[in-house]
């Protein structure tokens, strides 16, 4: 377990590899969370706006059930919701991401993004007014929600808390008044986009980062302007001379730097193949091969910005 796992300021172990459950259907997610878990996954990373939650605990219990093992061996993360983001919402929203997951606690709370928004109702998760801007809520208070964030490890809801896509300026104003310090830290981060300055700054301040769109989000293809790591010549490379996959090296490259990862996929067999990465390692050499692939911010694929309203808004990180 130890070097699968890393240790977080809050005194737990955050598995390296975990299940990303976003764009994954409510009807095929619930076979992808018991295909990794049988494939040797202990995290699954979910998210209120994510709309999946029910069909993730339906799996997480399944295989629970069907194995016999106990709620501890698997780390479970949710995350608060834009329109959750006042004082009240977060025990609100909390509580009900358990109960779709029927779970008494989540091992990671996360604070999904900065910006707050105001829904019409609690399933309005990007709410958007009539001229097509997003509903941004210009008040979001980050120091006020972060204390609601440590009220709920005190109640015993959540085990770790932590952020997503938060500047390092915000991180710093977060830091300077947390009791409890946040443990993980969600970001995009890849080959193209390796966010050496945030990567320094969350290591200085002993918080883990964990990397979505680790791939590079093939599923969002579609954009001919996103980054196609699978088919960089160099990655393929490296997969050549091992002998394995693409998505297997963009996995190894990070978790190797201690970086959590939570790629995503809901074919059983890619599931299978993506946590095949503890078998080999990267020599120094490729390592320093990939680590010249870094685009800086022209690898984001992630433009989250480009929202109409969002980057109005006093707490945007981008």
């Amino acid at each position: 377990m130890s070097d699968q796992a890393v240790p977080l300021s809050s005194g737990y172990h955050m598995p390296l590899l975990g299940l990303g459950c976003w764009q994954s259907p409510p009807g095929e997610v619930e076979l992808a969370v018991e295909a990794a878990l049988d494939a040797g996954y202990r995290h699954i990373d979910t998210a209120f706006i994510y709309q999946n939650e029910e069909a993730v605990g339906f799996g997480l219990h399944k295989w629970l059930q069907k194995t016999g093992t106990k709620r501890s061996e698997v780390f479970v993360v949710t995350k608060l919701p834009m329109i959750g983001m006042y004082s009240s919402g977060v025990e609100k929203f909390l509580k009900k991401s358990l109960a779709m997951l029927k779970l008494d606690y989540v091992d990671l709370y996360l604070i999904h993004m900065p910006v707050g928004m105001k829904g019409k109702h609690d399933q309005d998760i990007f709410p958007v007014n009539d001229d097509g801007m997003l509903n941004v809520d210009y008040a979001t208070d980050i120091i006020t929600v972060w204390k609601e964030m440590e009220k709920m490890v005190d109640m015993g809801l959540t085990k770790s808390i932590g952020v997503s896509n938060y500047s390092i300026k915000q991180l710093k104003k977060t830091n300077a008044i947390a009791r409890i310090q946040p443990s993980v830290h969600q970001v995009e981060l890849n080959v193209y986009f390796q966010q050496q300055e945030m990567q320094e700054f969350c290591h200085a301040h002993n918080i883990i980062l964990t990397a979505y769109a680790p791939l590079g989000s093939p599923g969002r293809e579609s954009n001919e302007s996103l980054p196609r790591l699978l088919e960089d010549p160099i990655v393929n490379l490296v997969a050549e001379r091992h002998g394995i996959t693409p998505a297997q090296v963009l996995i190894r490259f990070l978790i190797q730097q201690n970086i959590t990862t939570i790629p995503k996929s809901i074919n059983p067999e890619r599931i299978k193949i993506n946590g095949d990465v503890w078998k080999f390692s990267l020599s120094e050499l490729e390592m320093t091969a990939l680590k010249t692939l870094d685009r800086g911010k022209s690898g984001r694929s992630f433009i989250i910005s480009t929202f109409k309203g969002m980057a109005d808004h006093p707490e945007c990180p981008f």
